[in-house]
């Protein structure tokens, strides 16, 4: 069977930078920070090593009603409000709930409303923990909150593959629409894990930057003096569709979703393969599945966490995938705005990478004054035009387990 062309035609997003898919585009764009350090009584309380990240500059109290707010974990919350955004940017469809879909993602999931119920249990007892707490915590609530809310009845999935997660949601997306499944599929990630226990845990491994001085320039992915990640959260959504669906219905249509892929390192449970043989598979496979060359890429948004290891191996991955093309490709590393959203961060980016196209601007790296000479990529430090003619870029995805996903974009 001839494959059908998948259509971006709606993005939704709350992050660390805005509130909204724009919002968070034009501070991007800006080069702008979210990270900052943390007001909350805890970081003292559990004399944190790590005293920052990048929360969400919108609240969701200020956003959903009373009632959907208290009865969703923040991580739904923030799923829920880029998604609406999406589906609202999309023209709000009138289709047969039947014909829409959910796939969506989450890297831990409902965390906030699992250890609150804990502290509840330990310190007040049984009969004190809310009804609500299974409903609210398990990582399908955030899936399951969006196809309420649209409605959504052809399916509602979750996928649960660490800082790999929302674009392998994204890359089931697209399977889906080709297989007929549905007509219209929401996809995306969120995460809310701005709490102590993650932040003592990623500092324990040394995950971390520890730049507590200086937040905002504390995420400097390939800068020779990277120290680690800024932890983030939020929630990014894309509203998915056949082309000839949505040229049926007159919709807007941003970019094309060519292709997705996922792969397994089967090396290690945190570290990355150092060679990036499955990440460059990973790469290859999206392109086969957009019919791309290597040459036809222009623009990647990197996965580049600001680790010392990560950003060494996906560098590695893309020189194997690129060779002699990787200098003419435009890369961005966008987590040094945002921080790392975890399992929200590959929907983040990918909404950034489809807005690259769009506007044929690729969004700046921040903070980079120093770069590894081992990295010798092209990394876009200001707005730079990506010129005419048809564009195809890429969204890099990886995650601990050995989690590799990515997506491939085509302007349109």
């Amino acid at each position: 069977m001839t494959p059908k062309k998948i259509v971006v035609t709606g993005i939704g997003a709350t992050s660390p930078l805005g509130g909204t898919a724009p919002d968070s585009w034009a501070a991007l764009l800006a080069g702008e920070s979210g990270a900052h350090t943390l007001a909350h009584e805890w970081v003292a309380q559990y004399d944190l090593p790590v005293t920052f990240a990048a929360e969400a500059k919108v609240r969701p109290e200020d956003v959903l009603e009373r009632v959907e707010y208290k009865r969703l974990d923040p991580s739904s919350q923030f799923a829920l409000i880029s998604a609406r955004e999406a589906w609202a940017d999309a023209g709000a469809p009138d289709v047969d709930p039947i014909r829409v879909g959910v796939d969506y993602s989450t890297g831990i999931g409902g965390l906030w409303t699992l250890l609150d119920a804990w502290d509840t249990l330990r310190e007040k007892g049984p009969r004190r923990v809310l009804p609500m707490t299974i409903p609210m915590l398990m990582p399908n609530a955030a899936a399951a909150a969006i196809s309420m809310a649209i409605p959504s009845r052809a399916f509602a999935r979750t996928d649960v593959s660490a800082c790999a997660s929302s674009t392998e949601a994204i890359a089931n997306a697209y399977d889906h629409l080709q297989s007929g499944l549905a007509d219209i599929v929401l996809a995306g990630g969120t995460e809310a894990v701005v709490h102590p226990l993650p932040i003592a845990s990623f500092a324990a491994m040394q995950a971390l930057s520890k730049r507590n001085d200086s937040p905002s320039t504390a995420s400097r992915p390939y800068d020779s003096t990277r120290d680690g990640f800024v932890l983030g959260e939020g929630a990014g959504t894309i509203v998915l569709e056949t082309e000839e669906h949505a040229l049926a219905r007159g919709a807007r249509i941003y970019a094309e979703l060519a292709g997705g892929s996922v792969t397994s390192d089967s090396y290690h449970i945190t570290a990355p393969d150092p060679e990036g043989s499955a990440a460059a598979r990973a790469m290859l496979a999206a392109l086969e599945q957009a019919g791309a060359k290597t040459t036809d890429v222009v623009h990647i948004n990197a996965h580049a966490t600001s680790t010392p290891v990560g950003d060494i191996a996906e560098y590695n991955a893309m020189l194997r995938v690129f060779g002699d093309h990787l200098p003419n490709i435009a890369v961005s590393a966008t987590k040094a705005s945002t921080g790392h959203l975890l399992g929200g961060t590959g929907a983040l980016e990918a909404i950034f990478t489809i807005l690259a196209l769009h506007h044929r601007t690729a969004p700046p790296t921040i903070n980079l004054t120093e770069q590894d000479p081992e990295i010798p990529l092209d990394v876009v430090t200001s707005p730079r035009a990506l010129g005419d003619g048809p564009l195809l870029a890429l969204s890099n995805s990886f995650g601990f387990g050995g989690h590799n996903s990515v997506a491939a974009f085509r302007s349109y």
